[in-house]
């Protein structure tokens, strides 16, 4: 049913929100220098890598590194705003459709973010689709403490139910999620 749910709902997004991602990217373009959109290597289901879309927040030529990492300067303008309202993440929506995300489930993380791969692995985390947004996300959790964010994760893993990532997605698009933090 998860499934069907992503496929049927990412598919409506996308119809519904393309036009939202094309004039995005091309705000972005006109902001810094580069691609409006890009595609990044993230940790998936079963440790699998990959290529993970998102619009593009920082400057080019900044060392890739998790979003609590990456110092503020290197956030454009008009990035610090996306990633606020977690606009930045909309083209992720392809990564839904093609089955390598969900809409709900434990953030994909960096393959360099070896402690949080470790622990997801050791709690059974990566047997799920990493998701757009998660319990962490609302929780105001980030990748800065991958113990707990593991925890969390596992937790979600083991109550995850349809109702329960409807309530998730809600709290996520009406302000309980948080945005991603920069230092």
């Amino acid at each position: 049913m998860k499934r069907l749910f992503d496929l049927s709902a990412s598919l409506a997004a996308l119809v519904l929100f393309g036009w939202a991602i094309v004039v995005l990217a091309v705000l972005v373009r006109r902001d810094s220098p580069g691609p409006g959109i890009f595609a990044q290597n993230r940790v998936g289901r079963g440790g699998k890598v990959f290529r993970c879309y998102k619009l593009r927040t920082m400057r080019l030529g900044t060392v890739e590194a998790a979003s609590h990492e990456t110092p503020v300067a290197a956030v454009t303008p008009l990035g610090l705003k996306l990633r606020r309202l977690k606009l930045d993440e909309l083209p992720q929506l392809i990564n839904v459709l093609r089955g390598e995300m969900s809409f709900v489930g434990p953030r994909p993380c960096l393959p360099v973010q070896t402690v949080l791969i470790a622990e997801r692995a050791r709690k059974g985390v990566d047997a799920v689709r990493p998701g757009i947004t998660g319990l962490a996300q609302v929780q105001g959790v980030d990748m800065s403490d991958p113990v707990r964010l593991a925890a969390i994760d596992a937790d979600y893993v083991r109550r995850q139910s349809f109702f329960g990532d409807l309530a998730l997605i809600v709290r996520t698009v009406f302000g309980g999620g948080q945005g991603d933090r920069v230092r």
